[in-house]
């Protein structure tokens, strides 16, 4: 019950919500570090699995290889990053180790979402005379959308529940209450 208690002396404490270690400074980082990492994790993932998912060529390989990296744990990553010269970068270590994390919902679902949709919509597409980039940006793109935003919101979900843990690697991010 002392737990509970020094939590909640800790929550009502007025000095821990304000200055540059307070709540809402936490927050803010907390946020930044999430977005950074999501936006970065879209820009790797999502152009690669819409090329590919409309070539539809390589595209398991790939996904089956970033899928390989939801089996390795997130802290384990951070802490590694964090041994070699790469954790001298500050929030590096951490932003590496999430975006890494995030990289497998996004890749996977924006793959998946390309390669279902119906293909005859695809070749209606080629015959009223659409090239392979007309067919890809106005037809398969908007089509396959709520499943690459499934995707995007998957990672955004596991990138706020993981940023928390980049504190007790040393990696910045929000700390823990004493």
């Amino acid at each position: 019950m002392s737990t509970l208690a020094d939590t909640w002396a800790w929550l009502t404490d007025p000095a821990h919500w304000s200055g540059a270690e307070g709540v809402w400074h936490r927050l803010l980082q907390h946020l930044v570090l999430t977005v950074v990492c999501l936006v970065v994790s879209c820009l790797i993932a999502l152009p690669v699995a819409l090329v590919l998912g409309h070539l539809g060529k390589g595209g398991a390989l790939a996904v089956n290889i970033s899928n390989v990296g939801r089996a390795v744990p997130t802290f384990a990553v951070l802490v590694l990053l964090l041994l070699t010269p790469i954790g001298k970068w500050g929030e590096g270590p951490t932003v590496v180790a999430l975006v890494l994390f995030a990289v497998p919902p996004l890749l996977t679902n924006a793959y998946v979402g390309m390669r279902e949709v119906d293909r005859s919509t695809v070749q209606a597409a080629r015959g009223m005379g659409m090239t392979g980039r007309q067919v890809m940006f106005h037809v398969e793109l908007p089509l396959s959308l709520p499943m690459i935003l499934t995707g995007v919101r998957i990672a955004t979900v596991q990138l706020v529940a993981t940023a928390t843990i980049a504190a007790l690697a040393g990696g910045g991010g929000p700390s823990p209450p004493p």
